[in-house]
Order: structure tokens, then sequence, then C-alpha cells
């Protein structure tokens, strides 16, 4: 199984602990800052990104989801909303984030439609072809071993069945390209810093978009591990983009 460089990107270089663990720790430390830096840091665009990438689901109509590294099941609670499947199901690794999460479901009133469960995206506890959807809106550069995880995402979708993710890029227009990577490199993990306490989350947040393989790259990987009709769009001068596949 191939090693790709951003697999060996961990928030606490000093820490023997790994990088799944490490992960874990981080995004147990900001849990409660996370929402809040996500709406400030991107300016509330990427509540439209999610909803983009959400309504490339709707042809399919899809009945179960899984929503992979669910976080604080922003993603889940838009889906739900967009898509009224018959249940959504989140993982995530940190109980820190779930537990925000499930306090988000209950105000909904969403409690009987979304499930979040404490679970590794790279050792998926459901059965083959269990899912209709796969959903991974921020988290797929967090796998310890992408092509594990792709594969486990593959084996739990029914033959058909389509997998949405959302991810971080770096753009390629020039000017935008400048200022993006100053913002990446030096402002993100300062206001982490000031409001969440914690420069290293940020700073892995940069250094995990600038070695992740995006774009081309990613849909090569993506057919690589047998997906189908794999396909992406980029959102918003090429700040974030969608990946589609099929199963």
């Amino acid at each position: 199984m191939n090693v790709f460089p951003h697999d060996t990107i961990v928030p606490f270089k000093n820490s023997a602990d790994s990088k799944k663990k490490q992960v874990e720790n981080m995004f147990d430390k900001i849990a409660y800052r996370y929402d809040f830096l996500n709406r400030f840091l991107s300016a509330g665009i990427d509540i439209g990104w999610r909803k983009k990438a959400i309504k490339e689901l709707s042809s399919i109509n899809p009945k179960q989801i899984l929503d992979v590294a669910t976080g604080t099941g922003d993603f889940a609670i838009t889906s739900y909303q967009l898509l009224t499947p018959e249940k959504i199901t989140g993982i995530d690794i940190s109980e820190g984030m779930l537990e925000i999460g499930r306090k988000k479901i209950i105000k909904a009133g969403l409690q009987s439609h979304i499930e979040l469960l404490n679970g590794d995206s790279e050792a998926i506890l459901f059965d083959d072809n269990s899912f209709d959807a796969v959903t991974v809106a921020f988290g797929v550069r967090n796998f310890e071993n992408l092509e594990k995880g792709l594969s486990e995402i593959k084996r739990v979708l029914r033959p058909g069945g389509k997998l949405i993710l959302l991810e971080f890029t770096r753009p390629s227009m020039p000017v935008i390209k400048q200022l993006y990577g100053f913002y990446m490199k030096f402002i993100t993990p300062k206001i982490g810093k000031i409001i969440a306490k914690d420069n290293d989350a940020y700073q892995y947040l940069n250094d995990s978009v600038f070695q992740f393989p995006e774009k081309e790259n990613f849909i090569h990987i993506l057919n690589q591990s047998t997906y189908r009709n794999a396909f992406y769009k980029t959102l918003t001068l090429g700040i974030c983009t969608i990946y589609c596949a099929e199963k």
C-alpha cells in the first residue's frame, strides 16, 4: 500500500504517538472552538461549500449515508436538511468533537435521523455494501493511510453508491496563489493560537493541505483504488474542491 507525503504530516512533531492518535488528541483539544473557527477563517463560505458538495448526491436519492470524519456533525446535519435520507451515520475518532455534534443534533431535533459514533475511517465497523453514499468533509487529509481509508469506504458502499469528498486545495491563479499561501502559513496558525489556544492544530492544517495530492493527482488515486467515474469541481478560486466517485 502506497504512503503519500501527507500521510506522514502530523500535528505534534515531537510526539511519539501515531498520526491517528495525534489527530484524535488535536481535535479533542480544539473541539470547543472548531465550529467558530471554521466560520471565522472561511468568512462563512464553508457553509456554501458543504451545500454544493451534498447536491452532488441528489441524483441518487440516498437512503443510508455514512459521514466519515464527521467532527461536530455539520456535514451530516446539512445533508439531512437537503436530502432527507432515512438515516445518516457519522463516525469520528475524536470523542470531544462528537460530544458537541450530538448536542447540535438534539438541538435540531434530528436524533432519530442522525447518529454519531466513535469510529475509525480505516477500520469501519459496518458490513460490505451498507451505504448508498459516503461523505467526507475536510477529513481525508487526516487519514493515517489514505489508500486504506479509501478502500474501507469503497467496501461499505453499495455497488453504484457515491463517494463525495470536500477538501481544501491550493489555488493556481497568480496573486491568489500567493495570498492564499501567506494566509495559510502565517495568519491561520496565529488565529488558531489566539482563539483556540492551539498553534499546532492550524499549522498542521497548512502543512497537510500543502502536501495533499489534489485535483488530477487525487483523481488518479481514486482510479487506482478502483472507483469509477471520478471527477472534481473547484470552488471559490480553487481554494476548495469537491471530488466525486462511484463504486
